[in-house]
């Protein structure tokens, strides 16, 4: 359960500065959304959820709604911000990169800002990572290239040697792109700097080409990569259709989540076997099923998550990557072995084609739906961070932009309901058994 006080956002102090939008908020006040800081977007989507809180209305938790406020806390003329990409590239990340650029300098008038280059390391003297100063001229073409132009990488570093960096740059707002494990960096930031009274606001915008964080619609990049994905997908069904026996075998993302695998696979709707980590399955049933897929229809293709099936490979042993995350055992070269014997055992032709488009995917630039949605990302984390807002990430909610505390968001991971409504029209799309027993 999620309570109101869960969803309070932490604020550096009062605003008093009048807001360099205010000229454009005044003049369209009437078509334009002015926040009311007092307002809600309830967290709740159902009369029977709220109902069964059984509380005041003034006590249901909701959301704080993102977006421009007329009073701000940082002078623009006294500023400096700084940008840091952590984590796995996704679709997008070059967009928020220049969303924030572009908004912090044309709309509030911030000059000095500045770019940390391959992720948590480029606050730390020995690693020696240089600091980019990013203008509009230098950003204004990073949109249509995949990756980032700052720079990436994994595992967490010295909150402490990270705020002696931004003490010592003067910087006073931070904005942190990346996933659960970059955001959990990000909180012990805001814990370094709460303790040492100081005033730096930390906002971050969550990537994460799975979908996994919690209490957010859709993180940026996600419909990018299960869009090309999908595209994998469709070449599998053709080259399987294109054999006798033919199988077309597709590893997908998804260490935790089967969201990429689920979304793809209902795109395309040529997929016969989807196995996600959130359901497992029986390798002897389910290699059956594809057996009798075959017989009866000359083809198949199965769609994997590479967090699928860990059980059926005896674990990970307990080694982890630098962000923390299971190392997992590979999934897709595991089944394409079974796949092949069993076949053989039966004594039955088989034609597989195994397709692993893992870094394809994650390396595009994004698409023009994710190119929006990081835009818009963008301008809210710029509006919070103005404002004195810190610990907080941008979210959407209920089609609304929210502003989400990081400890609520770190709290546990968005995963497929195995008995909610995406898995059973990944079901229907199929045809496959809810279970292979």
């Amino acid at each position: 359960m999620v309570s109101r006080d869960d969803l309070n956002v932490k604020s550096l102090g009062p605003c008093r500065i009048d807001s360099p939008l205010l000229p454009l908020l005044d003049q369209r006040k009437r078509s334009y959304y002015n926040v009311d800081e007092s307002d809600r977007v309830l967290f709740d989507d159902t009369a029977s959820a709220m109902i069964a809180r059984g509380v005041p209305i003034d006590q249901i938790p909701g959301f704080e709604p993102a977006g421009p406020r007329r009073k701000i806390f940082f002078d623009p003329s006294k500023t400096r911000a700084g940008i840091v990409t952590c984590g796995g590239l996704c679709p997008g990340f070059n967009d928020v990169i220049r969303g924030i650029v572009m908004e912090l300098h044309h709309l509030y008038g911030v000059r000095r800002i500045y770019g940390f280059c391959n992720g948590y390391q480029g606050f730390i003297p020995k690693y020696k990572r240089p600091v980019i100063e990013l203008t509009p001229q230098t950003i204004s073409q990073i949109h249509e290239h995949g990756g980032t132009i700052l720079g990436t990488s994994r595992g967490q570093q010295d909150p402490a040697e990270m705020v002696d960096c931004l003490e010592r740059m003067g910087i006073n707002i931070l904005f942190v792109i990346g996933g659960d494990g970059t955001l959990r960096g990000a909180q012990t930031i805001c814990r370094e700097v709460e303790a040492r009274g100081a005033k730096i606001a930390v906002v971050g915008i969550p990537k994460t080409i799975d979908n996994d964080i919690l209490f957010i619609d859709q993180s940026f990049g996600f419909q990018t990569a299960f869009s090309v994905a999908a595209d994998v997908i469709q070449t599998a069904h053709v080259e399987a259709k294109a054999s006798p026996n033919g199988i077309g075998l597709v590893r997908l993302m998804g260490r935790h989540s089967g969201f990429i695998a689920c979304y793809a696979s209902l795109a395309r709707n040529d997929a016969n076997f989807v196995l996600i980590p959130e359901v497992p399955f029986k390798l002897d049933g389910f290699l059956e099923a594809v057996k009798k897929r075959v017989t009866a229809s000359g083809h198949a293709v199965i769609v994997v998550a590479e967090g699928a099936g860990q059980d059926l490979l005896g674990g990970h042993g307990g080694d982890t990557d630098a962000s923390g995350n299971a190392k997992l055992l590979d999934i897709g070269l595991f089944l394409k072995q079974k796949v092949t014997d069993s076949f053989a055992a039966a004594n039955l032709e088989l034609n597989l084609k195994y397709f692993d488009p893992s870094y394809f995917v994650r390396s595009v630039k994004a698409n023009p739906f994710d190119a929006v949605f990081c835009l818009r990302l963008a301008h809210n984390a710029v509006h919070a961070a103005m404002a004195g807002k810190t610990e907080v990430m941008i979210s959407r909610w209920h089609h609304r932009f929210v502003l989400l505390p990081i400890p609520l968001a770190v709290r546990d991971r968005h995963t497929v309901d195995p008995n909610g409504d995406l898995w059973l029209s990944v079901l229907e799309s199929t045809g496959q058994p809810p279970s292979f027993g």
